[in-house]
């Protein structure tokens, strides 16, 4: 497993796969957005307007009223501010479905605009944003999805289904590894998922 500079806890679903928790429990240093603190006192900074963080932890808050972003992104300012840009992000998912589809596409925000190096965890895997030519490595029959961001030229070696520059994420899903890695050649942008188990 990768070694992050930081773990950013957001307030979705707190992990209980093994594989996250892992993540979580030896990061050198974790930042929780605004509430996600009461699910892990332990972290080392609070970021967020404050409204939902007990007065406890206001000693570890740093607090950005600002609407125009959310505490994930102001959170993810505060590690770059940091030079910290491996990023692993817990707790994004779950709970309400337009904040996860918010969260999620964020991901790919922080890899274009401030290269970031993040990987999303869920309880059923996790995303990686990706530009051109990448190889990964996976395990045959794992699950893979590929969501396009820009590409017009898009492929692939080593997946059950070849990939093509779609136009809708939903054609991207449910593609399946064949051996201890895939490849994908593009000329864009785009997103990975890999779950955890084979099935």
């Amino acid at each position: 497993m990768r070694k992050f500079d930081a773990v950013i806890l957001a307030n979705g679903t707190f992990p209980t796969h093994a594989v996250p928790l892992k993540v979580l429990h030896e990061a050198d240093r974790v930042v929780c957005c605004d509430g996600a603190i009461t699910h892990y006192p332990h972290a080392d900074i609070v970021i967020g307007d404050g409204d939902s963080v007990p007065s406890a932890y206001h000693d570890r808050l740093i607090q950005i009223d600002e609407q125009d972003d959310n505490d994930l992104t102001k959170a993810t300012r505060y590690c770059i501010a940091q030079g910290w840009r491996r990023i692993a992000y817990l707790g994004c998912t779950g709970k309400r479905e337009d904040h996860t589809i918010g969260n999620i596409s964020l991901l790919m925000r922080y890899f274009r605009e401030y290269q970031v190096e993040g990987v999303m965890y869920t309880d059923h895997g996790f995303f990686v944003p990706a530009k051109g030519d990448r190889t990964f490595e996976t395990s045959s029959g794992q699950q893979v999805s590929i969501f396009n961001f820009g590409c017009t030229e898009l492929s692939s070696e080593g997946l059950k289904w070849q990939c093509y520059p779609t136009t809708e994420w939903w054609q991207g899903t449910l593609n399946e590894a064949l051996e201890a890695s895939f490849t994908i050649h593009a000329n864009d942008y785009y997103l990975v998922f890999r779950t955890f188990s084979v099935h």
